[in-house]
């Protein structure tokens, strides 16, 4: 009998659940090893991978996808490389399989602690960024996890040709190479039956817009870590140093405009605000789009930048384009109030000379990764020395943040004695 379609995630899903189990107990080095196979073949066998991201690219320009999207979607050399260069690190960082942590032992001599284990075999479900097939390839191999990737259609060949990859390298390792299932199958009956595979799967990252977020938290029969949109803030305050700030919010919002740690709306300080919002528009002169509540329309007017008028639900997007929401605020509890009305609890950020402030900030803002005077696109599991991520949990169970090696696992109890039984 020919199985269905649909049948073949069961049959993806169970030989990662046997490789998770020979995948667990293996050496760091043999994992390191496999890891290093992978960046080498990155780095050398490009032409097939790039190839297969043209086509995809071809598909989307003629589909009229979104600019952003085909941002995300692109890969080329220097990405490749920087992709293989995130891989290697992975290697070098510490395993967490095995540590042994809170040991103590207690008054009847039992020595009791934790030891870190495998989740097992990881889901993802994401769209757009064939970077991701490696990230979360890589992060779950060192940290003893079979991982199971589904794709979405816009990057069907790109998932493919990197699926090829990895198999490729594997092969050549003690790894097996079923502990990395690439689904590119676009058939969406693919997604339902790997969230009603609790039985084989431990856990499902969804990573892409609050379509896909809301169907796998609605279907899902097994824990989800959701990534889910970023509606990130940068508040200006009144004691800001006006250049740095700047700064930071020029590299917040232009150096990838199509990333979720981009900026989305800027909370100045009233008395903040004319020397800021001058010297912003100055630098982001027909560049940037703002969209401007009614008090700073009459500071950002004819001064070179392209003016909408701000409507309240501009201050719940992700842009993910070159538009950012100004708003002028009296107050920082004023900013504090708006972050945790609008906000996604992803990335903000303060920028002040004042440390009391900063400290508040840092104390009352509910966020996953919350700044004071840096650029918010520093949220990424690289630059926070995971090596990479998963994704960006904006929950707080199991994980929160960019979600690294130590994230991946879960801990057993361990009990050594010498004889003891419990009294009755």
């Amino acid at each position: 009998m020919v199985p269905t379609s649909t049948s073949l995630i069961r049959e993806r899903a169970a030989a990662a659940r046997r490789a998770s189990r020979q995948l667990a107990g293996l050496s760091t080095a043999a994992k390191n090893e496999a890891l290093i196979r992978i960046a080498e073949l990155l780095e050398t066998e490009q032409g097939p991978i790039l190839a297969a991201n043209e086509l995809d690219l071809e598909a989307g320009r003629a589909e009229g996808l979104d600019a952003y999207v085909l941002e995300r979607l692109t890969l080329d050399a220097r990405r490749l490389n920087g992709i293989a260069a995130d891989t290697r690190a992975v290697a070098t960082l510490p395993d967490p399989v095995g540590e042994q942590f809170d040991v103590r032992t207690l008054p009847n001599g039992l020595v009791i602690g934790r030891r870190r284990v495998p989740l097992g075999v990881v889901a993802c479900i994401y769209e757009s960024r064939p970077n991701v097939t490696i990230d979360i390839a890589a992060l779950c191999l060192k940290s003893g996890n079979a991982s199971l990737l589904r794709g979405g259609k816009e990057a069907r060949h790109s998932n493919a040709a990197l699926g090829r990859a990895i198999q490729k390298a594997l092969a050549a390792t003690q790894v097996p190479p079923d502990a990395v299932q690439v689904v590119s199958d676009p058939d969406r009956a693919h997604v339902d039956e790997l969230l009603e595979a609790h039985d084989l799967i431990d856990l499902v990252v969804p990573r892409g817009g609050a379509g896909l977020i809301d169907y796998v938290r609605r279907k899902a029969t097994m824990p989800v870590v959701a990534h889910g949109e970023a509606v990130v803030q940068i508040y200006v305050d009144e004691d800001a140093d006006i250049p740095m700030a700047i700064s930071l919010v020029d590299n917040a919002k232009t150096r990838r405009y199509s990333i979720c740690n981009a900026v989305d709306t800027l909370l100045v300080h009233r008395q903040a605000a004319p020397a800021f919002l001058d010297a912003l528009c100055a630098r982001w002169s027909e560049k940037v789009t703002l969209l401007a509540d009614e008090r700073a329309m009459a500071l950002v007017s004819g001064k070179g930048s392209p003016v909408e008028p701000a409507c309240d639900e501009d201050w719940r997007k992700e842009h993910l384009a070159l538009r950012v929401g100004i708003r002028i605020v009296d107050s920082m509890d004023e900013a504090v109030a708006h972050i945790e009305e609008y906000g996604s609890h992803h990335s903000d950020a303060i920028i002040t000379e004042n440390y009391t402030r900063a400290m508040r900030f840092l104390d009352e803002v509910d966020s996953a990764c919350v700044y004071v005077n840096a650029s918010t696109q520093f949220t990424d599991g690289a630059q926070f020395g995971l090596g990479a991520e998963v994704g960006i949990s904006t929950q707080k169970m199991h994980a929160r943040g960019p979600m690294g090696l130590r994230e991946l696992t879960s801990y057993k109890w361990t009990i050594l004695g010498n004889g003891q039984v419990r009294p009755l």
